[in-house]
């Protein structure tokens, strides 16, 4: 007796998400949903103005993001509606992408990422940490613009570079 099996379609609903990779980016951010074998679920872009509904619409699953000025924003704000959100630094995402850089490519080396045992993630920064970190760059960041400012008006005026230094009193 031979027993055929006819495949079973899988409902890949988003009530099958695990994993989450986001890409984030100025106006549009790319979404990667994984099931709990890795498979992918979707792919898809959100403008901004749609990350916060979309993540209130899922299920409790793990969010990956890379780290950047941003992340910390978004991870407080999808963490807030239940989520786990893990920040990793991108040199580290980077072994993860499989194909050109593009933000479908990134979400998914990113929801990759995320699960992998040993991987190394960033603390999530509060609003006030991020507020103190920019307070202690601000003045470095503006010493050496004005710096670099001053340099190129001595350039511009001929006082330093060009190897055109004149002693006092040779001509």
């Amino acid at each position: 007796m031979v027993v055929v099996r006819t495949p079973q379609r899988r409902d890949r609903s988003v009530k099958q998400v695990i994993t989450i990779g986001l890409d984030l980016a100025k106006h549009v951010f790319q979404v990667h949903g994984a099931d709990a074998e890795g498979s992918p679920v979707f792919n898809r872009k959100l403008r901004r103005s749609e990350v916060l509904r979309f993540f209130e619409k899922l299920p409790a699953c793990l969010v990956g993001m890379e780290a950047c000025g941003s992340a910390h924003y978004w991870a407080r704000e999808i963490a807030a509606l239940g989520h786990e959100v893990r920040l990793i630094p991108p040199a580290y995402v980077k072994p993860f992408v499989k194909r050109g850089k593009t933000d479908a490519a990134d979400a998914e080396a990113i929801s990759e990422a995320v699960t992998r045992k040993t991987m190394r993630f960033v603390p999530i920064k509060t609003a006030e940490q991020q507020a103190a970190a920019m307070v202690l760059k601000t003045p470095r960041s503006s010493s050496a613009a004005a710096n670099a400012i001053g340099q190129r008006v001595a350039r511009a005026s001929g006082r330093i570079g060009d190897h055109r230094h004149r002693r006092p009193g040779k001509g």
